[in-house]
């Protein structure tokens, strides 16, 4: 698997941040351990009781020079083992705290996220008796005001709820001496970077930082240049990996279709991950997948941080095999063994398209996407396939067809994104005119009231097995060892 480690100087680049690139292109060793990357062997033997002895490329780049203090720019996918890039040289490096000023934070742009982030980093944590936490908006900030009182070495946490924190001085980031920015590519699309460069700029001394993203210029890029020293650019370039190289296929619909179809293609997958552009309209399908048997879950920002988790548990663990979300909540779904993405709702973009497709053939494994097409969208279907460097024509399927029980064996034609030989034609409903007031003026149309977000009907008999358990409450301070 070719990779790409890159230690040079750009010409164009600050004297004072020079960024070392190099252009060799090396080969995975097979046989590279954790311990030939310097990680101490209790942390290895940690790594070895949950199962995992071999480290992913990102890993191979990026531990060895964090573990002599040096700065390190990431550029890789979601999926791609960042959590372990980071985390182990945070866990060898991280020295103990006072009461609510943190020696390392990790900074996320999602709950979802900082959570899964705790729960990796825990075990490692306990073996060095550090203290954890997670700090994230839509939870009692009470309890996260504790947790920091009592003692916690390592904050993981998301933008806004830090930033409150400090503002009341129930925080402090100035002895903090080792950051990591994950995913920094979507705080930058979810607006955050302002206030991420809020939280950089109370750190004093000398720190260590570790940034890692899907694109490293832009913003990004301004960012290495403010916040890092003479960084090593890390780059994983896996064709294996490459959502480009995904099984793609492109579904014509009518859209009084869709949700039968959308049933069909996931109703035997293990995990599908559906996408919609509203947060109504993935409540609607979840509920019209309830009367086609099938058992499914929300997660979107309507939902309180206990329904959310909830579901994304029972995803996780497979008593839910169907999980609809919006682009959104989805940025914090890091869940492995995903075999259909379905965009529902087509994606307003490449690079949204790519993010939301990166949730499947994660590490290796296979996996499926499928795109719903309206008539209405070819012109963006056009612009989309060449993009991601694929031409397929589009092929209209209607409920029960039988290809769509297994897509990824049905071979489609390729050619420019144009419907085939009798494409089906698509008029707006008309809508009748609303009655007239007694002044003459039109009467507002009033829907029916909107579905509670948290309520949900399951069907007396499902496909796809029993109701999902209730999940747990949001990480507080996590107890990993108590201090002597």
């Amino acid at each position: 698997m070719p990779l790409r480690f890159r230690r040079t100087r750009s010409s164009d680049e600050r004297p004072s941040t020079p960024t070392t690139k190099a252009t060799t292109e090396t080969a995975i060793d097979a046989e590279t351990s954790f311990e030939d990357l310097g990680v101490a062997e209790d942390l290895v033997d940690v790594l070895a009781d949950a199962g995992v002895t071999s480290p992913f490329p990102v890993q191979e780049l990026a531990i060895p020079p964090a573990m002599t203090g040096r700065d390190v720019s990431g550029k890789a996918r979601t999926g791609s083992g960042k959590t372990l890039a980071f985390g182990l040289p945070l866990i060898e490096r991280t020295e103990t705290a006072k009461r609510r000023r943190p020696t390392s934070l990790i900074l996320v742009p999602t709950r979802e996220l900082a959570t899964q982030v705790a729960e990796a980093l825990t075990p490692l944590a306990a073996a060095r008796g550090l203290w954890l936490t997670a700090i994230y908006g839509g939870v009692s900030m009470s309890r996260q005001i504790n947790a920091l009182q009592a003692g916690v070495d390592i904050v993981i946490g998301t933008p806004g709820r830090i930033n409150d924190l400090l503002e009341r001085d129930e925080m402090s980031v100035a002895d903090v001496s080792f950051l990591v920015i994950d995913e920094a590519d979507q705080m930058a699309d979810m607006g955050f970077l302002p206030q991420v460069r809020r939280i950089l700029d109370q750190i004093e001394g000398r720190r260590q930082t570790l940034l890692f993203s899907a694109t490293l210029d832009g913003a990004i890029g301004a960012l290495v240049r403010d916040y890092q020293h003479d960084p090593v650019e890390c780059e994983v370039e896996s064709h294996d990996e490459d959502p480009m190289e995904l099984t793609q296929r492109f579904i014509g619909v009518a859209p009084e279709d869709r949700v039968a179809v959308t049933a069909d293609i996931v109703a035997g997958a293990r995990r599908a991950l559906i996408f919609c552009s509203t947060t109504r309209g993935a409540d609607r399908l979840v509920k019209a997948f309830e009367g086609e048997g099938l058992r499914a879950d929300t997660i979107h920002g309507r939902r309180s941080q206990a329904q959310r988790e909830r579901a994304l548990a029972a995803f996780s663990n497979g008593k839910v095999p169907i999980l609809v979300a919006t682009n959104v909540a989805a940025r914090g779904i890091h869940v492995d063994d995903v075999e259909v993405v379905v965009h529902y709702d087509a994606p307003e973009d490449t690079k949204v398209y790519l993010h939301r497709s990166g949730r499947t053939a994660r590490a290796g494994a296979e996996g499926l996407v499928v795109t719903l097409v309206v008539p209405e969208l070819e012109q963006l279907l056009e612009r989309l396939q060449r993009d991601v460097g694929t031409q397929q024509e589009v092929v209209t399927m209607r409920p029960r067809d039988p290809r769509l029980a297994d897509l990824r064996a049905w071979e489609p034609p390729q050619g420019r994104p144009c419907h085939d030989a009798r494409p089906y034609s698509y008029t707006k409903p008309r809508v009748a005119p609303a009655p007239r007031g007694r002044s003459g003026g039109r009467t507002p149309a009033r829907g029916p009231a909107p579905r509670p977000a948290g309520r949900s009907s399951a069907p007396s008999e499902s496909r796809r097995g029993p109701s999902a358990p209730s999940g747990r409450r949001g990480p507080q301070r996590r107890r990993t060892r108590s201090r002597s």
